[in-house]
């Protein structure tokens, strides 16, 4: 899954950008400029997605929206989502993965954990051991 999500931009009286997720209702950012709001909008998706896992709620796939910018989270951030989505997906607990990545239960909790600097090699070997590649795209910003 690539978590790439449209935005919309909506101009202020004030002269800010209100910045939405159509995708993620409860995402709603807003910046004095252009710069910034994207910048808010990013820290915004990752607060969503996370909120959206830790309360088990599903993680909707990006519309495909032509024309608008897209919002990605960090490389770790969309890698804890998908680790979290993949652990869902088997039913598989923790001390399962930790048994078939050879160490301790806390580990599986960290990569987990949305405020834990995690290492993205380990994310990437954790999802292999489920199955799914990692894999990174570089794009133009918005």
């Amino acid at each position: 899954m690539r978590f790439a999500y449209p935005i919309e931009l909506t101009p202020e009286a004030d002269g800010s950008l209100t910045v939405s997720f159509p995708d993620l209702p409860e995402a709603l950012t807003s910046g004095k400029d252009r710069v910034k709001a994207l910048a808010l909008a990013a820290d915004c998706l990752e607060e969503a997605l996370a909120c959206r896992v830790d309360d088990g709620e599903p993680i909707p796939p990006p519309s495909l929206t032509a024309n608008r910018p897209l919002i990605s989270p960090r490389p770790v951030i969309a890698a804890k989502v998908a680790l979290n989505l993949a652990l869902t997906e088997f039913a598989m607990t923790n001390i399962e993965l930790a048994s078939r990545l050879r160490v301790a239960e806390g580990e599986v909790r960290r990569l987990k954990n949305f405020r834990h600097n995690s290492k993205i090699d380990r994310l990437s070997a954790a999802l292999a051991a489920l199955g799914k590649s990692l894999t990174v795209e570089i794009q133009d910003v918005a």
